[in-house]
């Protein structure tokens, strides 16, 4: 069990990878009716994001394709701990946590930042639920765990989960293929209509 609570003071947080790595003021809307701000995904290692990344609209939503790209979790540090310590908001860092002791590494990293106030755990698709499930054993400490989970997978392993420790589970963005400009393109699908699924 996490040794700081999980509370929001308003119901809107961002999805991890539509608003970059820290609530930019300049932002053209009122972080004011945000309860927290959720980062993007940041892995062990620095990640290269894909050749030619899309951003493709479609009626009720869009669909993004960008390879997940981040500077790795060491230079993420570097480059972001002051602007989270300082943030209008409480920040919720979002981490790759396909191995989980790297995943351990980052999370009592964490620990010691100001305005950190939990951890977005997100896992590739069909990673094995013993491996989900180790992830979050290893990362209990001071930081609430956040697990963002695909719909198939929330009423199975959900459960499990919050014995485990977790504190709260997210639904990850589903994946989808559309048709753009003659090609298949695979990404994540955001916007309105997804609400009914969710």
């Amino acid at each position: 069990m996490s040794k700081k609570e999980l509370l929001f003071p308003r119901p809107i947080l961002n999805a991890a990878g539509t608003l970059g790595f820290f609530p930019d003021p300049h932002a053209p809307f009122h972080w004011g009716d945000f309860g927290a701000f959720i980062t993007n995904p940041i892995s062990w290692r620095h990640r290269v994001g894909a050749e030619h990344p899309v951003v493709y609209q479609y009626p009720g939503g869009f669909l993004l394709h960008a390879g997940l790209p981040n500077p790795g979790f060491v230079s993420a540090l570097k480059k972001y701990a002051r602007r989270w310590s300082e943030a209008m908001l409480p920040i919720i860092v979002h981490l790759m946590a396909d191995r989980p002791e790297e995943t351990r590494e980052m999370v009592i990293s964490l620990e010691g930042i100001e305005n950190v106030m939990a951890v977005e755990l997100g896992f590739a698709p069909l990673l094995s639920d013993d491996i989900v499930l180790l992830a979050v054993e290893m990362s209990l400490g001071e930081l609430p765990l956040v697990i963002c989970l695909p719909s198939e997978q929330v009423l199975r392993l959900g459960p499990r989960i919050v014995e485990a420790g977790g504190a709260a589970i997210s639904l990850a963005s589903p994946r989808g293929t559309l048709v753009c400009d003659g090609s298949a393109i695979s990404g994540r699908l955001f916007g309105p209509s997804l609400f009914p699924q969710a």
